[in-house]
């Protein structure tokens, strides 16, 4: 497993990004992609000492394209410079929630987990219900010491307590956002170490499972909407 390879790979991507380039240098995307989803494996293999709902998955079905949309983005550029998956017990989709990674140079990568996506709004509800009616437990995993040392809980949020929940109401705060996630940032260094960087990754991973549960249990009845 070859991370610094990715990282080369991505780095002149981002100072190429056209069509041209990607097309005449395909071999090298399929060379870097394929250190990409053994890096995957790897960290399934890691994060499946602790959460085995994951074991099943093939490192294939949790990437992300590079190819970008730009339909609606002032930046046209055709890539994003990035590798990125999302292990889950149901691969990548958003819920249930597990566990992120997005490879991108110039110290922008980062690990993350929870809810992403503010789109889906019957999600969003049952979070903020079992927020409220299960406050305590949200303390006490957002507050416990390992967790406070390398994760904070940011997401979209409201300014105000949405209609239906108590003002005054101890997680109100929380109650006003739309998604919950986790990110922690990682320095280049970090991921070309290809000996260190699987293991302190699913370590920090192991870290947020507690808070990963939580939304889960939230989110056990969500169904996706049909496209």
């Amino acid at each position: 497993m070859n991370t610094a390879l990715i990282m080369d790979y991505l780095s002149s991507l981002r100072g190429n990004n056209n069509r041209e380039w990607y097309h005449a240098n395909k071999d090298a995307y399929k060379k870097a992609n394929a250190e990409f989803e053994k890096l995957l494996q790897t960290l399934i293999l890691e994060i499946g000492k602790f959460d085995g709902s994951i074991l099943h998955n093939n490192p294939k079905d949790l990437t992300f394209k590079i190819v970008r949309d730009t339909r609606f983005s002032h930046d046209k550029s055709p890539y994003l410079p990035a590798f990125r998956a999302h292990i889950s017990a149901k691969g990548k989709l958003p819920v249930p929630v597990g566990y992120y990674l997005m490879i991108k140079p110039g110290n922008h990568s980062f690990l993350g987990g929870g809810l992403f996506a503010d789109m889906f709004k019957d999600a969003t509800t049952m979070i903020r219900n079992y927020i409220s009616q299960n406050g305590e437990e949200w303390e006490s995993i957002i507050h416990n010491p390992d967790f406070e040392t390398y994760f904070t809980v940011q997401g979209t949020a409201l300014k105000n307590v949405p209609a239906g929940y108590e003002k005054q109401h101890p997680q109100a705060d929380y109650l006003k956002f739309k998604s919950w996630y986790l990110e922690y940032p990682l320095q280049d260094e970090d991921v070309k170490d290809a000996d260190t960087f699987p293991v302190k990754a699913a370590e920090l991973f192991r870290i947020m499972k507690p808070f990963n549960d939580y939304l889960n249990k939230a989110l056990a009845d969500f169904q996706m909407p049909a496209r």
